[in-house]
Formats: C-alpha cells, structure tokens, sequence
C-alpha cells in the first residue's frame, strides 16, 4: 500500500478511537481494541496473525508495567489511609504560610501525587482545598487550581506513573534520566501554569462553602517516614545515576524498586500505625479494583502500537513526516495535546504519541521526546477529560471559570513543558 494510503488509515483509527469514547461512550480499552483490528483489516494483515500481533503487543507492554502499576496503587491507598497526604500538606503549608498556601499546595500535589493517579490525588486531597481556604482566609480557587495543575504535570511527566513509564520503555529512553528531568521540568510547569498565570485574576476570599470530609487528626505517621516513604521508589531508581554495584542495578530497576517500596510502606505507614496485616491485605486487595481498567487501557495502547509496527504504517508517517521537516521535540507535543483534547486521556494520547514517535529516524534525545510527549498530554484538559468535571464539581465552578482558569492553567504548563523540551533536547 502507498505512504498515503497507510497515513489514511491511521487517521481514520485515530477518528474512530475518539468518537468511540466521546461519542458512543464506549470503554477506551474496547475503543483501542476495535480500532487495532480494524487497522489490521485495512492493512491486510493475515487474519490467523491478528490476535498473535495484539497478544504480543498487550504482554509486550504490561510485562514491564503490571508490577509497576499494581505496586503504585498500593502506596497510594496507604498514603489515603494512613493519613500520610495530610501529613505532607500540613508540613509544606507551615513552611510556607498563608501569602504562598498555593506554592505549598503545588509541592502538596507533586509528592503526594506521585504514587497515585491524578483523579485519585485530586479526591483524596480536595478536603485540604477547603480546610486551607477556610484557615487561611484564600480563595478555594486558587489553591484548587494550583493542586490539579501540580496533580497533571507529575501524572504526566514522573515515572513511575503508568503512562510516564510506558511512554519511556516505549521510546527505550534512560528511566533515571527521565525522572531527574521530569522532576524539575514539571515543578517549572506548575508553576507557570498556576502561579504565575493566575497572578492575572483577582479572586476573593471564599466566606460560605462546606467543608467536605475534614481530615481526622489521630494516627498520623511521622514526617520523616512519610516523606522517606513517598519518595524511596524514586531514590531507589535514581540510585544508579552514581553507584553501579550489581546491588544497586538490582534495586534500582524500576519493579523491585517498587516493591521494596510497598514492604517498606507496609512498616511506616501500617504496622506502625497499628494496623494488622489482615487490614493491610484487605487495602492492597481494594486497591487493585482502581487500576483494573487502567491496565487494560495501557495493554489495549501496547497493542495498537504493536499493529501499527506490523502493517507498516510507522515507517509510512516516518516517510511522510520526514518530509515536513517538523521538529520531532514539537511534533511529539502537538501529538500528545491533540489526542489528549479528542480522546480526554492523558494516558490513552500519551501511549498513542509515544507508539507514533517512536518509528520516528531522529537523532532526538529519547527523553527529551518522553518529556515532550507528557508536556503535550498536560495541555487542552476540557470537556472530554473527566478531571475537568471532577475539579469542575468538587470546586463549584462554572464552564466559563473552568476554561479561564484550569484548561488556561495545563495550556500554559504545556507550552512551557515544550519549551523546555526543546531546551533541554540541545543539552542531551
């Protein structure tokens, strides 16, 4: 088949992917199923080879991120019962103090966003909203919008997030490196995209709202065991960047990090707090329930990729790309946030960018693409997000205040996301 004909048939899967989810309401992993078959089809791919492609396209990408997923639930539910993620907000905001209760709330929702999925983060932190707008005599507002701008940029950019790790063992970039960078670079973004970009609206001290679950006081861990555990799967990870000993290879690979990480959290965050291990095996076992369908999406994102590498349409969109002669730092952005604007997935745009990128000829640093491609995820959360309808609600905002201030917020956060791509792509 021609280059032409082969790019038709992706934008036509693309096409379909999101007017199954938007429009027919039909399960993103089912949406990525159907559409890896129907490219097949198209393709002419021999029927008896299909479900062999999809097969090894789903074990292919969940080999390496079931464990890394399962154990990420895990530390998010023991962050959530524990009490750890109050522990962590009321810290930050004694350090900083009312006048800077939105950078405080910034740093909130990046540590204690990275073991647990942004729509997760935002619910189990949104009573802190309330509770410091009322203390501190702020707008809800503003903080809520710096906590879900904070909760999006490590979603999108920080591995060990599920689709920050799928898009870096797609493209075969260095973990390590992806999380130095990701650190720094989403910190930057949050703040552009709250702090600097809200300093352009007045808002006023909220007198009358509810204060939804307050956060009970009693059996909270300590500072120091909270934070050690929140952020050990990173140290762990990171502790190869400076010894290369076989232990430290060993511990710094990405599952045993992980799961040393949860043994550790069972300690410091459970038994110590005198919970029994039955209560710590019925926690793990609800907490899987969360990630069911993230799983499947992830697989059914590995497979659509894997047909897109069989039918030859990656190397058609190389030819054809390469002739546009686009940056591939902005052309793996401007994948990201337009799939992220139709299908309403930051992980579904993220996998699908990635698979695309990735049969790109490019002397491109693979993790200044993987930043790029997160970069561009966090831009255009509208109507087909529900995390806009989750803050939307949870915050008691119009459509106008929504649009003005938190789709306003994750545009800006990515456009400064790209640029420090770019910048950083001329470093490494």
């Amino acid at each position: 088949m021609s280059h032409f004909s082969l790019i038709c048939i992706l934008i036509l899967a693309i096409v379909f992917i999101i007017l199954a989810i938007t429009k027919l309401k039909i399960h993103a992993f089912l949406a990525l199923s159907l559409a890896s078959i129907f490219v097949a089809l198209l393709t002419k791919i021999p029927l008896e080879k299909i479900a062999d492609i999809l097969e090894k396209g789903v074990g292919g990408t969940l080999g390496f991120l079931a464990v890394i997923i399962g154990c990420g639930a895990i530390l998010g539910k023991m962050l959530e019962v524990s009490g750890g993620a109050r522990v962590v907000a009321n810290s930050l905001l004694s350090l900083f103090g009312k006048e800077r209760a939105d950078i405080a709330m910034i740093l909130v929702g990046f540590i204690a966003g990275i073991p647990v999925f942004v729509e997760v983060g935002f619910v189990l932190l949104a009573p802190l909203i309330f509770v410091v707008a009322r203390q501190m005599h702020i707008s809800r507002i503003k903080i809520g919008i710096a906590l879900g701008t904070s909760l999006m940029c490590v979603h999108c950019l920080v591995p060990p997030h599920p689709a920050a790790t799928t898009i870096v063992s797609t493209l075969g970039a260095d973990i390590s490196k992806v999380i130095i960078f990701s650190l720094i670079i989403g910190i930057i973004c949050a703040f552009f995209g709250s702090i600097v970009y809200l300093k352009f609206f007045h808002f006023s001290k909220d007198e009358n709202f509810t204060i939804i679950n307050e956060a009970q006081k009693e059996k909270n861990p300590g500072i120091f065991l909270t934070y050690f555990t929140i952020l050990l799967p990173l140290i762990l990870m990171l502790s190869k960047v400076f010894f290369t000993n076989p232990i430290i290879l060993f511990i710094s690979n990405p599952i045993i990090a992980l799961i040393i990480s949860v043994l550790v959290s069972y300690y410091t965050l459970g038994l110590r707090l005198h919970y029994k291990m039955q209560n710590l095996l019925d926690l793990s076992t609800n907490s899987f329930l969360q990630i069911a369908g993230i799983l499947l999406i992830i697989g059914a994102g590995g497979a659509f990729n894997e047909i897109l590498i069989q039918s030859h349409i990656g190397d058609a969109l190389k030819a054809v790309l390469g002739s546009f002669h686009l940056n591939p730092i902005f052309l793996a952005w401007l994948i990201a946030i337009i799939l992220h604007a139709s299908v309403g997935s930051a992980t579904v745009a993220m996998i699908s960018a990635a698979g695309i990128v990735s049969s790109l000829d490019t002397n491109i640093s693979k993790e200044a693409l993987c930043l790029a491609i997160g970069s561009g995820a966090i831009g255009c959360t509208i109507v087909t997000d529900s995390l806009f309808w989750l803050i939307k609600e949870t915050l008691k905002l119009n459509m106008k205040e929504m649009f003005k201030y938190y789709t306003g917020a994750t545009a800006v956060a990515s456009l400064v996301g790209l640029g420090l791509s770019f910048i950083l792509s001329n470093f490494i």
